[in-house]
């Protein structure tokens, strides 16, 4: 073989990760994780079904409802004559999903969905071309009462309280009320204002009337609009005020917009959500056009700079490409990979030191490997994550093997415990060592309690 040919082959390639893709060492990825477990636990616990679809679909099912920059920032290739695509969201999978298995499914439909999808857009911070999107939906037959906006709500409120996070408010509108009123203005195209509404909060009141101007609004249209998404109050006022208004508007829609916020903010409290977590914000206008009645964004109080950490709303048709079948619902989603980046960022959250889930280090010393094993078995079944140390080397290399990954207790198994039937634990923050009957003993005792 020639020296050339030699390099060629032992050439080392530098390792390196692809412009908008994540990934974490242990210790964020154990806080990323445990963010995701906890979303999980809140979506089941109000019996929400989970579904997990191909991150691959033909591109004609994605492609049908999408056009403009979606179908721009999708990734799509071919495989021998199949034209495919991966998933750019979790919406239209379902809106295919529930179409093929309409027959098999029972309604309402209530899944969630916690997976990654894919953009080819361009990265900037907290935007990735690969992220993990938590959704939940409930989908009607035909009907789909308006109770369960109402739901979303007490959904959004307990995941949020459970990620303890911090303060937020969930911030509620209704699109029939906007379109309604734009109607009533002489808006010709009242889903571009929604666009230019939804940016309120990001470029501020005196842009958005520039961006209304130019969209062809007279001064006069542009002042409504604003004087609308500018109203403030509590939930009551704003109600009161927005039923007022219905006398001068003559537009149905409006009426009826206003009549559905009404209902859907009196029956959140049924749901048992704390006043101060939610409101009404007449800004909210979320800029997807499939929106249809009730939509939501959530924010952090402390740090609005955020922006909306969890967003969704209300759509009476679902899956229309797909099926001929009414498929009205309801729903939001977290987009977890920028929530976390954020929230990691602004120092909100961060690992605690641990880069594994071991609570307990068992360190068998001498012929106790097998006793060991039999303990480190007997803390799993006690809903404890252990390991067993089976390298060798001296015991300074053992200890600090369970103090870099953060394991806080360290089991050492010697001859002595395992002809006694016990073992020696050591707190690896406070060195102290004790001895202990048995692991359970050990476990009721110390571990439990101790982070």
């Amino acid at each position: 073989m020639s020296e050339r040919a030699e390099e060629k082959m032992t050439k080392i390639v530098e390792p390196s990760v692809l412009a908008g893709f994540q990934e974490f060492l242990p210790g964020d990825q154990i806080v990323f994780t445990g963010m995701m477990d906890t979303i999980r636990r809140s979506f089941e616990s109000f019996g929400f079904i989970p579904l997990d679809t191909p991150v691959l679909e033909k591109a004609e099912v994605l492609l049908a409802k999408s056009g403009g920059e979606t179908g721009k920032q999708i990734y799509r290739f071919e495989k021998g004559d199949t034209d495919m695509a991966m998933r750019f969201d979790l919406t239209v999978p379902l809106a295919r999903y529930v179409a093929l298995h309409y027959g098999e499914l029972v309604f309402p439909f209530r899944r969630y969905h916690i997976g990654k999808v894919y953009r080819g857009e361009r990265p900037q911070k907290g935007r990735f071309r690969e992220f993990y999107q938590c959704d939940i939906d409930i989908i009607g037959s035909e009907t789909l009462s308006l109770i369960n906006e109402a739901e979303i709500v007490s959904v959004i409120n307990s995941t949020f309280e459970a990620l303890d996070i911090g303060r937020f408010t969930i911030r509620i509108n209704n699109r029939k009320l906007l379109g309604g009123y734009f109607a009533s203005l002489g808006i010709d195209d009242p889903t571009g204002t929604l666009r230019i509404v939804d940016k309120l909060d990001k470029i501020g009141a005196e842009k958005v009337r520039a961006e209304l101007a130019e969209a062809g609004l007279t001064e006069t249209q542009a002042d409504g609009v604003l004087k609308l998404t500018g109203l403030r109050g509590t939930t009551e006022e704003l109600v009161s005020e927005l039923e007022r208004m219905t006398a001068s508007i003559p537009e149905p829609l409006f009426a009826l917009g206003v009549q559905e916020l009404k209902q859907v903010c009196e029956n959140i409290a049924f749901f048992g959500v704390p006043a101060d977590r939610f409101a009404i914000d007449l800004k909210i206008a979320r800029g997807l056009d499939y929106y249809t009645g009730t939509v939501y964004e959530t924010f952090l109080n402390d740090y609005p700079e955020l922006g909306s950490v969890c967003s969704g709303g209300r759509y009476d048709d679902l899956a229309s490409n797909y099926t001929k079948q009414k498929l009205p619902g309801v729903g939001i989603s977290i987009g977890l990979s920028r929530l976390f980046y954020q929230l990691n960022a602004a120092g909100i959250i961060r690992s605690d030191g641990r880069a594994t889930p071991s609570r307990i280090l068992f360190i068998p010393v001498g012929d106790t490997l097998e006793y060991t094993l039999g303990l480190a078995s007997e803390a799993r079944r006690l809903g404890v994550p252990c390991e067993t140390y089976l390298g060798g080397g001296k015991p300074g290399k053992k200890f600090a093997y369970a103090d870099r990954l953060g394991i806080p207790f360290a089991a050492v198994i010697g001859g002595d415990e395992m002809s006694e039937g016990c073992l020696t634990v050591k707190n690896m923050r406070t060195g102290e060592q004790k001895k202990y009957p048995s692991v359970a003993e050990f476990i009721n005792e110390s571990c439990e309690g101790n982070d």
